[in-house]
């Protein structure tokens, strides 16, 4: 983590946000060697093959993120799933790091990524995040069994199975200039 206890939000990179998982959206969707199709009336072109862990059924969900707070005391994890989220209406920020050995935080790889809309990430199972913004929509695919549970604890205090909410030393997101 860094020393300050404050995290610089920066602008969104592949190469940077590799370790956490991939980079959705990207400005030269057609190079030579991918795979769609360009025309006057449209474009397609794959993106990411979206994993949901093994038994599990991929959920298309709307999230509408209201917490805008600079300081973040919270992680949340998935451990099957990769979850990917693009902004739809707004900017948001996404905290991230990455699992130690015992499977909790390790803090000195945290992260904030600042997301326009239309450009998501799908972060790999294991990655600890947090997202901030202001009234924000986003389309998120995850798996549908992790949000049943996630709910479950949240909504009936019972024990998560297939994520985990830790409370970490509290951190500032600082926006670059």
């Amino acid at each position: 983590m860094p020393t300050s206890n404050a995290v610089t939000v920066e602008a969104l990179s592949s190469a940077s946000f590799e370790p956490f998982g991939w980079v959705l959206g990207k400005t030269d969707p057609l190079k030579k060697d991918a795979v769609g199709f360009r025309s006057p009336a449209s474009d397609f072109w794959h993106e990411h093959f979206f994993d949901p862990g093994t038994g599990g059924n991929t959920e298309v969900l709307w999230v509408e993120y209201r917490d805008n707070n600079p300081l973040v005391s919270k992680l949340e994890v998935h451990h099957l799933t990769q979850q990917a989220v693009v902004p739809l209406t707004k900017e948001i920020v996404q905290v991230l790091c990455l699992s130690n050995a015992n499977q909790t935080p390790d803090l000195s790889t945290l992260r904030a990524y600042r997301l326009s809309p239309g450009v998501g990430i799908c972060m790999r199972p294991g990655v600890w995040h947090a997202t901030r913004a202001d009234n924000a929509t986003c389309l998120m695919l995850t798996r549908g069994s992790t949000t049943e549970d996630l709910i479950d604890h949240l909504v009936n205090r019972q024990p998560a199975k297939e994520s985990a909410i830790l409370e970490i030393p509290q951190v500032r997101l600082i926006q670059a200039v």
